[in-house]
């Protein structure tokens, strides 16, 4: 038997912090993802202390864990637009300021999109902002997110080692999304020689002990699409033969597995999904 990766998904949070290690639990994720705030609002609201607490006493009294959260959609450490910089930055900051009071892992995020600037500008603006916002939270990292492309999003690997090596902090780490890489052109298919290719260029633009987290996704839409649409494990263009041999790639078992897919039911990640990525391993 193969060893397994940690293996869990996104849940949601409606009813409270707990509710999300209920949601967890419900689903048999080990390790899970949430929203510290609403994804689509620029005012983070902070969590309560007395629900910060509650969920840390059942989070290691349940054995769950790592918890990593998702970042705000409209973030954009990339734009030509100054307010919206500023915004990003003010948001992404209290955003990161909410997993380190939960003692997550990270924060997920986007890296954005270059429209309106030139790349390598936007790079260094890039580098820049990142720089302030762990300068204004101590605790937990920042967790760059590769991209399904198009419309001059930044989040290739080139672009994401770029990053990582001019930021220099062991408070940024990646997030790598199985689905991105297939609709950004970055892998054709998951084929044992394209897998090892694929991460072989990882490791040599940031190092693979850094990618901490894969968000193990199918993709509804194909290669080089640029398309952002997930899809049930197996059901979608990577299929079960490509996760298979993705979970044959030994240096990926240390990472978290997290599942951000529709679900059979249309309600999220399920434990269907959770059963059938796991099947990969056996």
């Amino acid at each position: 038997m193969k060893k397994k990766p940690n293996i869990g998904a996104h849940v949601r949070t409606e009813g409270g912090l707990v509710s999300a290690i209920e949601n967890a639990e419900r689903i048999g994720a080990k390790c899970f993802q949430i929203f510290g705030a609403s994804p689509r609002q620029w005012r983070a609201l902070f969590p309560k202390e007395e629900d910060v607490k509650l969920f840390k006493k059942l989070l290691k009294e349940k054995e769950l864990g790592p918890v990593f959260l998702h970042a705000s959609y409209l973030v954009n450490l990339a734009s030509a637009n100054g307010d919206i910089l500023e915004k990003s930055i003010k948001n992404l900051s209290d955003h990161l300021q909410i997993a380190s009071m939960l003692g997550a892992e990270g924060l997920i995020f986007h890296v954005g999109s270059s429209r309106g600037m030139e790349k390598k500008k936007a790079l260094d603006q890039e580098v820049s902002a990142m720089k302030e916002v762990l300068k204004n939270v101590t605790g937990s990292s920042l967790i760059m997110e590769n991209t399904a492309g198009g419309g001059e999003k930044i989040g290739s690997i080139e672009d994401i080692g770029y990053l990582y090596g001019n930021i220099k902090s062991d408070r940024v780490n990646i997030c790598f999304d199985t689905a991105h890489a297939l609709e950004a052109g970055m892998i054709e298919s998951y084929a044992p020689p394209r897998i090892k290719k694929l991460f072989d260029e990882w490791e040599e633009a940031v190092g693979l002990e850094h990618i901490v987290a894969i968000h193990a996704n199918d993709s509804k839409t194909t290669y080089n699409s640029n398309h952002d649409r997930h899809e049930n494990i197996g059901m979608g263009e990577i299929g079960m033969e490509g996760f298979k041999d993705l979970a044959k790639e030994k240096r990926l078992l240390d990472k978290c597995w997290i599942l951000e897919v529709p679900g059979y039911e249309g309600n999220g990640p399920d434990r269907k999904n959770i059963e059938t990525l796991s099947s990969c391993f056996l």
